[in-house]
């Protein structure tokens, strides 16, 4: 048995903004220097790319990218300081609360395996039937 996680951002009104595909946009973009790519690179479309993006900005009220329009030749996009130390920073929040979890969820388990209150169940061939 194990823990796992799902961990999203969200703003003032419960919505949700951030989560772990908007990193792994972030480092394509950085990587391929294009939005274009990069959402292709993880199945997106580029329009549903543009949106979060967009929201994340929005949500941040930071800016993440220079974006210099122009094509494949004479454009691209890349990210801003704020973004590369968001990155840096959500990773180790994540990994952070990654490791508290499973070190909590352990504990858990432990207390649960090693409890006398609760009487664990006998194997027999008629149960087994």
């Amino acid at each position: 048995m194990k823990i796992q996680l799902k961990i999203s951002l969200i703003n003032d009104d419960n919505k949700r903004f951030m989560g772990i595909g908007l990193v792994w946009l972030l480092r394509r973009i950085k990587k391929y220097k294009s939005i274009s790519r990069a959402s292709r690179d993880i199945n997106m479309s580029y329009v549903k790319a543009l949106k979060i993006l967009n929201g994340l900005e929005e949500n941040l009220d930071r800016k993440l990218l220079i974006r210099e329009r122009g094509g494949k030749e004479h454009g691209g996009t890349e990210l801003t300081s704020f973004a590369e130390n968001f990155i840096e920073e959500y990773d180790c929040l994540q990994k952070n609360i990654k490791a508290y979890s499973e070190n909590r969820f352990s504990e858990f388990n432990q207390k649960l395996l090693f409890r006398e209150d609760v009487k664990k169940p006998e194997k027999t061939i008629d149960r087994l039937l």
